[in-house]
């Protein structure tokens, strides 16, 4: 490793050569934005090759083996704070293998008062993401190596990164890089030249969208923990609510139902039963048989899941299944006596497989049945008018495809 002093900011900077780890990496604050601390200059790629020539080359100084290599500096303006944002400063990684153009959006967005980690090559984008946590990307297009398509799709796919948004930089007119993004999930695209105040519009909103979802993600998150806590509140339930999210799942994909179909039914794995936690103990862990009385409480833990989860909007398709999967096709069931196709159809789907884990699992007051038990006592509920009886048909089948797989 050799050493790059910045003009007019004294700070010492480290350039990492090709040999270097990105865990090497470690990020550096300046006192100032690059030197640009003159808000009448002008900012345009061109105007910034000629202007900052000397800074630019100082800032690429050749590696050990002789080449040009930039893996991550980290910059913010002196005093700038962005507003709108808690103290949490937000971090903007730019990607960009292009010097001048890295260049103006790091001294742009630095003026802003974000904290600016930059990369000159997409190779170890996904590495230095996971060590710096960015709140945004943005990300050049065309790279040597892996391209920004290629670093997209990853952090897309992973789900630690995910949420990050990647604004793509793109030529003004490049309308097939633009579709191509928008396939690999592209949030954003910027044209160069930088425009200063769209630049801003655009990191700001991003970032802001970014913690929202952040914060809606957290949430979902914890009543996920709270709906395995009631679980294990319950010693009869067992490992009830894992087994349902493989079964909900494979069920949902052999109904060829839709992506957020079988995410709903996974959620409902987890979340049909949090209405438990306002059950008391005293019904809820009654080993005897209930009183027509407790019957009526526990009934109520449908109506308590679904205000426990109602203000989420992410959960909209899994409400339904919380409320209504103990209703029946006769309109026997509870709380709202729904008949036949009245009753949503993600939690009549539900409904069959949290009923055949019950009857396949060991109870204290029943033992486990076997597969072909529990479908035979489906199968005459279902004569009583209890289920979907073309759902149910299709459920045997399922279940005999996929013991032939497990």
């Amino acid at each position: 490793m050799i050493q790059g002093k910045f003009p007019n900011t004294g700070f010492i900077e480290p350039i990492i050569s090709e040999s270097d780890s990105p865990s090497k990496v470690k990020s550096i604050g300046s006192n100032h934005a690059t030197g640009l601390q003159d808000s009448s200059l002008d900012l345009s790629e061109e105007n910034l090759m000629l202007k900052d020539t000397q800074a630019v080359s100082s800032w690429m100084k050749p590696d050990v083996d002789g080449g040009d290599s930039l893996v991550s500096r980290t910059l913010q303006a002196d005093g700038s704070k962005v507003s709108d944002f808690d103290s949490d400063v937000p971090k903007i990684l730019v990607v960009d293998d292009h010097a001048a153009s890295r260049l103006t959006a790091v001294a742009l967005l630095a003026m802003e008062g974000y904290e600016v980690i930059e990369a000159d090559r997409g190779s170890i984008v996904v590495e230095l993401v996971t060590q710096k946590q960015p709140d945004l990307i943005l990300l050049d297009v065309m790279m040597p190596g892996m391209d920004g398509f290629e670093v997209c799709q990853l952090l897309k796919q992973d789900e630690q990164t995910r949420l990050i948004p990647v604004i793509f930089i793109t030529a003004l007119n490049d309308r097939r890089s633009r579709i191509r993004g928008i396939e690999v999930g592209a949030d954003d695209f910027l044209s160069k030249p930088f425009d200063r105040v769209e630049l801003s519009a655009r990191v700001k909103s991003l970032v802001r969208q970014k913690r929202l979802n952040e914060d809606l993600d957290h949430a979902e998150k914890v009543l996920f923990s709270i709906g395995i806590a009631i679980e294990s509140r319950d010693p009869n339930t067992g490992d009830h609510c894992h087994r349902l999210i493989k079964l909900g799942q494979a069920f949902g994909e052999y109904l060829q139902l839709s992506r957020n179909q079988i995410r709903d039914l996974v959620w409902g794995g987890y979340l049909h039963d949090i209405g438990k936690v306002g059950i008391p103990d005293s019904v809820l862990l009654k080993c005897g048989k209930l009183t027509s009385q407790e019957w009526e409480i526990m009934r109520q833990h449908v109506l308590i899941g679904e205000k426990i989860c109602q203000p989420l909007r992410s959960l909209r398709g899994v409400i339904p299944i919380i409320r209504h999967h103990h209703e029946r096709w006769n309109g026997s069931g509870y709380p709202d006596a729904l008949k036949g196709n009245e009753i949503p159809y993600l939690a009549q789907v539900f409904q069959i497989t949290d009923i055949y884990d019950a009857l396949t699992s060991e109870r204290p007051y029943k033992r486990a049945f076997s597969s072909e038990e529990a479908l035979v006592v489906m199968l005459e509920e279902t004569a009583l008018g209890w289920r979907n009886p073309v759902l149910m048909q299709q459920f045997v089948e399922f279940i005999h495809c996929w013991q032939e797989v497990e």
